[in-house]
């Protein structure tokens, strides 16, 4: 086997460690096409008596000794090199390093180079075994829509702008994520708006990141593009706004059946996939009162959402409880595909004369508005009852306005403060 890479061993005084006596270690590092690892290679040497040019010992009575092992262990990492160069066709720093050391090498790829994949085998790769998970009910078959949305637009890039079917993944370079990202935001059609575009390189990142862990590429080449984009403020609607569709006279039974889906969502937080999936046995009776909650395994986290059914969606449940379709397949509410729900979203926006597109994400920041803002929630509990993983995606869906500062201030005052202003009189405690 055929290995074209390039070994480099450098021998460096680390200073830093030096002790008491001014005596500091000599390092070993292990350079394979700009990948680094260090060894330690047992020797001690003066901090006088390093040459920094050379990268010797000089002036010192054990020169000549300490001179000999550093050539010692130099040649047999060498030696180390071109056995592996035959064995494999990427040699990491950290397998010569092994070797040295007489570890055993867990390499994962075999002897046969053709067996590395391409980028878009390796893509179908990833998106069949995802494919596995979501059929055991570990992953989300939203998720997986997107995997297949991934590789379309990669297949795309490719096609009008590198002119290819595929490449190697040892061809890609830095500049690849680049290119890809021009390619959706400035040159498809549709374009694809800068968080969404930043998706897709996340997404092909962590490709690239299945390559380098299974050692099909030595390092992921855009490991270091960054991929933050500023997050789209996403201005909830207002309470009156709500109000506004939920009692508006429609005569169309497709925009009343979206305009209940959508008003369910506002007062449930629930996602697109969450609550097309609702069934009566997500119900379930909380306390002595036996109140009505909804809780239900998050699809997208597989966090528990939990939920108090609110009047006016436990009043939806029950208009829609002996719906034909809601009996057959066993739904609360009757929920169209995720392209005819949105589609008829932005209807209902123009119906109702809200002046903004709706959208089934949208209800979902609405949720969260509410609860935080005008019901005084903690933001533990809306992060809670959204099914989030961490408390900073709760931030980002409800940001606390001034009103409800202006509350809690008021509250404080009134603590603190007499009905003149004057700040009241404390016993200590």
């Amino acid at each position: 086997m055929k290995s074209n890479q390039n070994l480099k061993i450098l021998f460096w005084h680390r200073k830093s460690k030096k002790d008491s006596k001014n005596y500091a270690p000599i390092i070993c590092r292990i350079s394979i096409d700009g990948e680094d690892v260090e060894i330690s290679t047992g020797q001690k040497v003066h901090v006088d008596n390093w040459d920094v040019k050379s990268k010797k010992v000089i002036k010192s009575e054990n020169s000549k000794k300490i001179n000999t092992e550093l050539n010692r262990i130099a040649s047999l990492l060498e030696v180390n090199f071109t056995v592996l160069k035959t064995k494999y066709a990427l040699i990491t720093p950290s397998m010569l390093k092994n070797t040295y050391k007489n570890v055993t090498i867990d390499v994962k790829q075999q002897d046969d180079p053709h067996t590395i994949p391409s980028l878009m085998e390796l893509v179908g790769i990833h998106i069949n075994e995802f494919g596995m998970l979501v059929d055991k009910g570990l992953r989300s078959k939203e998720t997986l829509k997107q995997w297949n949305a991934t590789k379309k637009k990669i297949a795309e890039f490719l096609d009008t702008q590198l002119k290819v079917n595929d490449i190697k993944l040892d061809d890609i370079e830095y500049s690849f994520a680049q290119k890809f990202l021009n390619y959706l935001v400035l040159k498809r059609f549709p374009s694809l708006k800068d968080a969404a575009a930043m998706k897709q390189i996340k997404n092909l990142k962590q490709i690239l990141n299945i390559a380098e862990a299974n050692q099909w590429i030595l390092k992921n080449p855009i490991e270091k593009f960054k991929c933050g984009s500023e997050d789209p403020e996403i201005k909830p609607l207002e309470i009156f706004e709500v109000e506004k569709i939920w009692r508006k006279k429609l005569t169309i039974d497709r925009l009343v059946k979206v305009r209940d889906a959508f008003i369910f969502q506002c007062f449930t937080g629930f996602a697109y996939q969450d609550i097309y999936n609702l069934t009566k046995e997500h119900i379930v009776y909380v306390g002595s009162d036996n109140e009505k909650w909804l809780v239900k395994e998050r699809g997208k986290t597989k966090v528990t959402e939990m939920v108090p059914i609110l009047p006016i969606v436990d009043e939806l449940i029950t208009k829609y409880e002996n719906s034909p379709y809601c009996m057959i397949y066993n739904r609360l509410i009757p929920v169209n595909s995720n392209f005819r729900y949105n589609s008829y979203l932005k209807e209902l926006s123009d119906v109702c004369d809200i002046g903004k597109p709706l959208n089934s994400h949208l209800a979902r920041h609405t949720f969260a508005d509410m609860m935080l803002n005008v019901l005084n929630f903690p933001l533990e509990d809306v992060s809670k009852m959204l099914g989030h993983k961490n408390i900073r995606t709760t931030q980002r869906y409800a940001r606390i306005r001034k009103s409800r500062i202006g509350k809690k201030m008021k509250e404080a005052k009134n603590i603190i403060f007499d009905e003149a202003g004057e700040l009241k009189r404390f016993a200590m405690i």
